[in-house]
C-alpha cells in the first residue's frame, strides 16, 4: 500500500515575493510531496501588484525550486478561510515562516484558530534563515518607493517588475 502524499499550503500575499519567501518554499519542498502556494487576495494590505500578477510572479520565481527539488509546486489564488482552502487542495499542513518573536505571537494565534476550525490541518513553522530574517514585503515596497536598492531582497523578475511599478 502506498504511503499517503504529504501536501502543504504556504499562504501569503507575496506583494512582492521576497528571497525570504523563496527560502521558505525551498525548505518546505524538502518536507512535502506537494506544496500549494496560496496567493491571498487581502485587499487591506494595498498591494502594488494585482492578484493575477502576484500569482504569475510566484509561479515564475518558484519554477526552478520545483525542478531542483522534484516536488510539485502549484500556485493558486485564494480568498476566504485558509483551512477551507487547505481542504479544497487536499492539504493537511499549513507552512508558515517566522522571522522574529513578533511574528510568533500573531502566528500562534492564527494556528490556534485554524486548528479549532479544522483539527485535521496542522500548522508547521519554519524559522527564516539568518540572512532573510529581516526581510518583509512591506519594507521592500517602502525602500523601492524611496529609490533604494532592493536587489538583495527579491528575485530578478520580481525586482524588474517591482521597480517598473513603483518608479514607472
Amino acid at each position: 500500500m502506498a504511503e499517503p502524499a504529504h501536501v502543504g499550503v504556504y499562504p501569503g500575499t507575496f506583494d512582492p515575493l521576497t528571497n525570504g519567501h523563496l527560502d521558505i518554499v525551498a525548505r518546505a519542498t524538502r518536507l512535502l510531496h506537494r506544496l500549494v502556494i496560496g496567493v491571498a487576495v487581502n485587499i487591506g494590505k494595498e498591494p502594488i501588484f494585482s492578484l493575477d500578477e502576484r500569482v504569475e510572479l510566484v509561479r515564475a520565481e518558484t519554477a526552478g525550486i520545483a525542478a531542483r527539488n522534484g516536488t510539485s509546486i502549484e500556485v493558486r489564488p485564494f480568498s476566504g478561510l485558509l483551512v477551507a482552502f487547505a481542504r479544497e487542495v487536499g492539504a493537511t499542513l499549513v507552512v508558515r515562516g517566522l522571522r522574529a518573536v513578533a511574528d510568533f505571537d500573531y502566528e500562534l494565534q492564527m494556528a490556534g484558530m485554524n486548528y479549532r476550525l479544522d483539527p485535521g490541518v496542522e500548522t508547521v513553522f519554519l524559522m527564516a534563515s539568518e540572512r532573510h530574517q529581516f526581510i518583509a514585503s512591506r519594507l521592500v515596497k517602502e525602500i523601492a518607493r524611496m529609490g533604494g536598492d532592493i536587489s538583495s531582497f527579491v528575485p530578478p523578475l520580481t525586482l524588474e517588475r517591482t521597480l517598473a511599478r513603483v518608479r514607472g
